[in-house]
């Protein structure tokens, strides 16, 4: 896209031009076996499509079935003919969850058990999953962890800051900083709504939320104290996948920007790391979970046509 190559650009656009549904969804409540809940939005009725392959998405920070990349894959799924499902983090779904907890970069635990619910509820079919940006560190985390266990097929992980300590840096440096300043807000936002609706489940009061002016804070003053970390460092620490990349067993295909930015060079794996069923592609420019082609009149989402291309070895006959 001419003109279309500036970082800031690429990761703007999709909220432009794909700011509405092009179908309607079918939502459902899951009930998790802690009492709590996640929201899953299908591309059609689940229970009429059972037989379809199933593209399951998990979104970025503070994102939903509304973010463009979410529902523009979703879309580009139904369109194949398969079954599509974006499976919401906690309190993501526009109604704060109810336990005093919440949802990180490193939480498998929700994906790995719809992951198995999948299975169990609609039986055998081929399926993938998809990550982007928070939730593609998280899917990395799980492919880890579960290795020749995991229920999928094949796997997609989009911008993912594999090395959080330095992402969070980074985000707080130059033009960047607008990012932070957006990402907080909606951090901040969907706490406030948790703390009205579920006082104490959260370990500071809405006063001291409202002071926070960093997504280092949040996550020092929230994030890591509910989940059992030391501080906002050991909790980048110990859930940042690039660690973990070497025990992935499941094929996988890994995309990041040059550009990125919400993230710098420290995000790129060593290619010789890798185990031979993941790919790597690294591009010149893309943004963060950008990647337009085209043109300004026409332009091309090439992530909805390089996901389900790579995909469709795994998904279809």
């Amino acid at each position: 896209m001419r003109g279309g190559r500036n970082p800031h650009f690429q990761t703007m656009l999709p909220r432009v031009i794909r700011r509405k549904l092009g179908f309607t969804p079918t939502w459902q409540r899951l009930e998790l076996p802690d009492g709590d809940f996640v929201d899953l939005a299908w591309s059609e009725d689940p229970q009429q499509a059972k037989h379809k392959p199933r593209l399951v998405v998990f979104h970025g920070l503070e994102g939903s079935l509304h973010s463009p990349y979410a529902h523009g894959l979703i879309e580009a799924a139904k369109a194949r003919g398969w079954l599509g499902v974006v499976m919401h983090f906690r309190g993501c779904s526009g109604e704060p969850n109810r336990l005093n907890r919440i949802y990180h970069s490193g939480e498998t635990e929700d994906g790995t058990w719809f992951l198995h619910w999948l299975k169990r509820e609609f039986g055998e079919a081929r399926t993938a999953a998809v990550g982007y940006s928070l939730g593609g560190n998280m899917l990395a985390c799980l492919l880890a962890k579960e290795g020749n266990s995991v229920p999928l097929d094949a796997a997609v992980i989009v911008s993912a800051p594999f090395v959080l300590e330095a992402c969070s840096a980074h985000i707080e440096k130059g033009f960047s900083r607008i990012y932070q300043h957006y990402l907080l807000n909606l951090l901040k936002g969907n706490a406030s709504r948790k703390l009205k609706a579920y006082p104490g489940t959260l370990p500071i009061d809405l006063l001291q939320l409202k002071r926070v002016r960093r997504l280092r804070e949040f996550d020092d003053l929230i994030t890591a104290r509910i989940h059992g970390f030391t501080d906002a460092i050991d909790y980048y620490r110990q859930c940042s996948a690039m660690p973990l990349l070497n025990k992935i067993a499941c094929p996988t295909l890994i995309i990041h920007a040059k550009d990125d930015p919400f993230m710098d060079h420290h995000v790129i794996p060593d290619s010789a790391t890798l185990p031979a069923c993941v790919e790597y592609q690294l591009t010149e420019h893309g943004g963060h979970v950008g990647f337009v082609g085209g043109t300004l009149l026409r332009p091309q989402m090439w992530l909805e046509k390089r996901i389900p291309d790579w995909l469709t070895t795994w998904l279809e006959d």
